[in-house]
């Protein structure tokens, strides 16, 4: 009998053999001591945490006969306001760039960053509008919301951003900490600090802050939200990363950093404790929208080879900030509101601790491979990152030639152009600003790709799994490579086949999935990496999937067609598809490029000025 109960066709998969059950990895508990109490009770409290995280991750899966549990219609009266602000706060109008000839090529910034710009309103002001800002407004006479050049799922923007920059001519005349306001392009000042805290990194350095907001997409997609935020992190660090390239900036996760260490940088400690409650309710509870601080990223010029970081002396240094003059009362998003409860035990357990080291965070900047520029549309950096869309519809026609997919995986690949080494690490652009070992797989269903064969394929973007990976999928995939592959894209064929219907099933009965030139799901190595690392593991493994999301956008749009991430899937469908079990490897992120269908009933309106309302 066929897999999945005839639910999906199998047919591009000949000879279909028995499956092998592969078990999760697992931990024996030691022997304790007196002596060792605290150790045993640390290791309790991380297999607590870790029973927890993969709770979430197994009642959050879609099935084709259940969804994850979520509203069953949306409350529009309760939308979440999308637009944060600290009223009160002192407000800093940042500058609008113009459209010049100074920025570089998209592709030249995959090869070597450009000098670095010094530390100004201007620069700043082009940071944001080149990462965070609002890229356009929509209406359809009806209604109207805003884009943002970072994408969002389902447009909800839960992530906010924060900066701790040293003085600046026209801003501020002692270091501060602010929040970053989109709509209005503009900084909140909510804290200044002495300048000397500084001191621990590079002249010319600064940092932004990511949080997190769960209740903006709660609201429409319940408790699997916690998974989209994390996408959302990923892909803000991405557009953030980006943007710094482009004036000569290099950024890296600071990832030694805990919680309490990030939510007093941020001034975040000053949202009340949320107590969870033991199942979800609905009800008035304003305490559910604060902020979770998810990390904070070094900026620094590209120019810089050597960054010590003292990460005991640098958790000193951010206690202070318990102390600081925080200015600004957040804003209330919603009147009412739907606490899942699942969201915040998961992000409780997820919360990492301080990491006490002290070592370098600066990796070799390495040139991503490069195999068919001319694939590229000669577009500035500003242009591709600021025009990026999210396809709602892809036309089902538009192709690509194999040349110019295999320019696009090379992009996709963490530790840039090899040499014959082994894609481990994350050095290229922008995975370097990660600061682990690339962890995230695709598997790519092939559509309409000119000159490659249509079926499965599988693209390995870190090749120390490689042969897990041939040992724990299905024993007939060929894992070869395909005509014409830059010997060091690691893409492998596995099975050939119109697998158009099956992408779309797979992608909960979505056609965009199908209708574009190629599809794709994202593989992380996923229980071992967080019994070895830790549940804090979770969240991030999700960043790293809007990281690649993000490249992807970007490289569609380069070559001048679209993409849109897809983060309704059937989890366990897409295991079997693959021959996997039980959690070694897991879907976490979904993705389609293509040609787009534009909408001509909508209309697009600039950035700023922008409406009046808060759609």
């Amino acid at each position: 009998m066929p897999l999945l109960h005839h639910r999906i066709p199998f047919f591009f998969f000949p000879n279909t053999r028995k499956l092998i059950p592969i078990h999760s990895m697992s931990t024996s508990s030691s022997q304790t001591t007196p002596h060792q109490l605290d150790h045993h009770n640390q290791q309790q409290q991380q297999q607590s945490s870790l029973t927890q995280v993969l709770k979430y991750h197994k009642e959050t899966k879609h099935n084709f006969t259940n969804y994850a549990r979520g509203p069953h219609n949306l409350d529009w009266a309760n939308q979440p306001n999308p637009f944060r602000h600290y009223i009160s706060s002192p407000l800093i109008p940042l500058l609008h760039p113009p459209y010049t000839n100074e920025s570089p090529l998209y592709s030249s910034i995959f090869k070597t960053l450009p000098l670095p710009k010094p530390i100004s309103q201007s620069t700043i002001s082009q940071l944001f509008y080149d990462s965070l800002a609002l890229s356009a407004w929509k209406s359809t006479g009806f209604s109207t919301w805003s884009l943002r050049v970072n994408p969002s799922s389902g447009n909800l923007h839960p992530t906010e951003a924060y900066i701790i920059c040293p003085p600046i001519v026209s801003m501020s005349n002692k270091g501060f900490v602010a929040h970053y306001a989109p709509k209005e392009h503009s900084l909140e000042i909510r804290a200044q600090f002495p300048s000397g805290f500084l001191n621990y990194f590079p002249e010319n350095s600064f940092l932004i802050g990511l949080s997190s907001i769960f209740w903006r997409e709660a609201w429409k997609y319940g408790e699997r939200a916690f998974r989209y935020c994390n996408h959302d992190v990923g892909h803000a660090i991405a557009a953030v990363t980006m943007a710094a390239a482009g004036l000569g900036w290099d950024v890296k996760v600071l990832d030694g950093l805990g919680y309490e260490e990030l939510q007093k940088l941020t001034g975040l400690e000053m949202f009340p404790k949320f107590e969870i409650p033991s199942r979800p309710i609905k009800g008035s509870m304003p305490e559910i929208e604060f902020e979770h601080p998810d990390c904070v990223l070094l900026v620094f010029p590209s120019s810089v080879n050597d960054i010590e970081v003292d990460y005991k002396e640098l958790s000193c240094a951010i206690s202070e900030f318990s102390g600081l003059d925080w200015k600004g009362k957040p804003n209330v998003l919603s009147k009412e509101h739907i606490c899942w409860d699942l969201i915040y035990r998961t992000a409780e357990a997820a919360k990492k601790p301080l990491t006490m080291f002290n070592g370098s965070v600066v990796d070799p900047f390495e040139s991503s491979g490069t195999f068919s520029e001319s694939s590229y549309k000669d577009l500035s950096l500003r242009e591709v990152i600021r025009k990026r869309r999210s396809a709602v519809d892809m036309d089902g026609s538009t192709e690509m030639d194999k040349e110019t997919f295999y320019q696009i995986l090379l992009h996709c690949m963490p530790s840039g152009s090899r040499d014959g080494e082994k894609h481990v690490r994350q050095l290229a652009l922008p995975f370097r600003s990660l600061a682990w070992d690339s962890e995230v797989h695709a598997a790519l269903f092939v559509h309409r790709v000119v000159g490659l064969p249509n079926g499965l394929y599988f693209l390995v973007r870190n090749e120390n799994h490689l042969d897990d990976l041939k040992k724990d999928t299905r024993a007939e995939f060929k894992w070869a490579k395909p005509d014409g592959c830059p010997e060091d894209l690691p893409l492998y064929e596995l099975a050939r086949g119109d697998c158009k219907e099956l992408s779309k099933r797979l992608s909960c009965h979505q056609d965009i999935a199908s209708d574009g030139c190629f599809s794709l799901g994202m593989i992380a190595h996923f229980e071992p990496t967080l019994r070895s690392k830790g549940s804090w593991m979770y969240p991030r493994l999700f960043w790293e999937t809007g990281v690649l999301g993000q490249v992807l956008y970007l490289e569609s749009h380069a070559v001048g067609i679209s993409a849109t991430g897809i983060g309704c899937f059937f989890d366990d469908p897409v295991h079997e598809v693959l021959g996997l079990k039980g959690s070694k490897f897991q879907s976490l992120y979904h993705f389609t490029v293509g040609g787009p269908v534009v909408d001509k009933r909508i209309m697009s309106l600039s950035a700023y000025p922008g409406p009046n309302d808060d759609a």
